[in-house]
């Protein structure tokens, strides 16, 4: 006989396997996502998707307003308007700022929420621990959390649980359930992420291992990887991230040698990848996003509680790759001087300022450092990206035209490979400014069309010839 409470919930932990196939198959369970933002809201819809009746919950006012009036607000994300109309329509899904309302009427609570790091890089949990103690005051007996944020191994184990269970009405593995399955989808390919690339999965013990299992094999058409506990999982996914940034950082040196060799990192690069055991990774002014970076220093974090000498290797990666948006500036003021100028009371517009490419996100972008140590210098800053138009980001008021952002600028530094820059040809730009100084910080232009078409031209790791 299904087991059920004041609230409607189905004490799912208490359910067996086949009890839980049959509630989830009949829409009887009930979910809430905390923290609905570029992975949380995606991850909610899913949900929400696979008939799950489903609550996503923000803090944020604005973008739960804009939601429950039907407008979706990740349009980077491709597939997933339609996903959003379909569950909004069936009312499967809506949003709210009341989480007290929200976590006593679900029998699934998944947390998607940020795990940023403060100024002195140190990873910072507060989001996790502030819903902790509103899980342990407001949930009922008998659900299931599932950590889907990115964190340090052990601490769901050594920290969250024991912040649930400090309000003494809850107690891990007897009256709820606790796991993980971290997310590991790319921003602007997150639709395809979650239906193709195989998940993560571990729980406080076997059974909720099970349970995590059978539900998240029930909305999500993936392989699940079964791992032992929660903080094996949630080393998996900061050592995939971590082995990016130094491997960047590894390619990131290379280019400042290969710049002093005269030599195409690109060339190189392209050469190397026919070696079958060669994993290809690009040059670029820095590593941003809520990812990369925070995982390197969340791994340096765990470290440093044992021995501040562990993983040198991650350390000097991070060093590397902060380093370079002062390259690319040292790029850019190189190519001035052939122009007999410099960069103070130039005008330098960047071109693109999202973290990566074709989504509206800037979240740790190298943009911030290019800026500041640019507006230090004494340059005019102009920024074009056609995510962020007729805007104000960094203290600096956005272009709505490339053509009209080009004419008069000194330097160009092309920071982000939008789709929108991928085509352009040297003489677009040379036809709108005279003398001008370009910066390809991620190898999207043919450095001899360039020099042809009578550009200053520099390029991360492509030698001057």
């Amino acid at each position: 006989m299904q087991k059920t409470d004041i609230h409607g919930t189905k004490k799912i932990t208490q359910q067996s396997l086949d009890s839980l196939n049959k509630l989830l198959k009949s829409s009887q369970i009930k979910a809430c996502v905390i923290g609905i933002g570029r992975i949380g809201l995606p991850t909610a819809l899913t949900i929400a998707n696979a008939k799950v009746p489903t609550i996503g919950v923000d803090i944020n006012t604005e973008l739960v307003n804009k939601i429950n009036t039907g407008i979706f607000p990740l349009n980077d994300e491709p597939g997933y308007d339609k996903i959003f109309e379909d569950v909004i329509n069936q009312k499967l899904f809506h949003a709210t700022t009341k989480i007290e309302e929200a976590i006593p009427m679900s029998d699934l609570i998944v947390l998607s929420l940020p795990t940023p790091m403060d100024k002195d890089n140190i990873p910072n949990y507060d989001a996790l621990r502030i819903v902790g103690r509103q899980l342990g005051k407001l949930m009922e007996p008998h659900s299931l959390v599932v950590v889907e944020s990115t964190i340090e191994p052990g601490f769901v184990e050594n920290e969250l649980v024991q912040i649930i269970e400090s309000e003494n009405r809850l107690i891990a593995g007897k009256t709820f359930g606790m796991g993980v399955c971290p997310e590991n989808a790319n921003p602007g390919e997150i639709l395809h992420d979650f239906t193709k690339l195989p998940r993560l999965v571990g729980g406080l013990d076997e059974k909720i291992t099970d349970m995590i299992m059978e539900i998240y094999h029930h909305i999500f058409p993936v392989d699940l990887i079964r791992m032992p506990n929660c903080k094996t999982a949630n080393a998996v996914k900061l050592t995939t991230n971590v082995f990016r940034d130094i491997n960047i950082a590894f390619i990131n040196e290379l280019a400042l040698l290969f710049e002093k060799l005269d030599i195409d990192i690109l060339q190189v690069l392209e050469a190397a990848d026919k070696k079958y055991n060669f994993q290809i990774h690009y040059p670029g002014p820095g590593v941003g996003g809520p990812c990369l970076p925070v995982n390197s220093y969340q791994l340096l974090n765990s470290a440093r509680k044992f021995d501040s000498g562990l993983l040198k290797i991650v350390q000097a990666g991070r060093q590397i790759n902060e380093g370079m948006p002062s390259h690319v500036i040292e790029l850019l003021s190189d190519a001035l001087n052939d122009a007999n100028k410099t960069i103070k009371n130039s005008t330098i517009l960047l071109l693109g300022i999202s973290y990566k490419a074709d989504v509206k996100d800037i979240q740790l972008s190298p943009v911030e450092q290019i800026v500041k140590k640019l507006e230090e210098l004494g340059a005019k800053v102009r920024i074009y990206d056609p995510y962020f138009k007729s805007t104000r980001v960094y203290g600096v008021d956005t272009g709505n035209d490339l053509a009209s952002s080009i004419s008069g600028s000194d330097g160009i530094i092309i920071v982000t490979p939008h789709k929108e820059f991928l085509n352009l040809e040297p003489t677009f730009f040379s036809s709108k400014a005279t003398n001008l100084a370009i910066v390809d910080s991620r190898g999207i232009m043919d450095k001899h069309a360039a020099k042809k078409a009578g550009l200053i031209f520099r390029g991360l790791g492509r030698g001057k010839t």
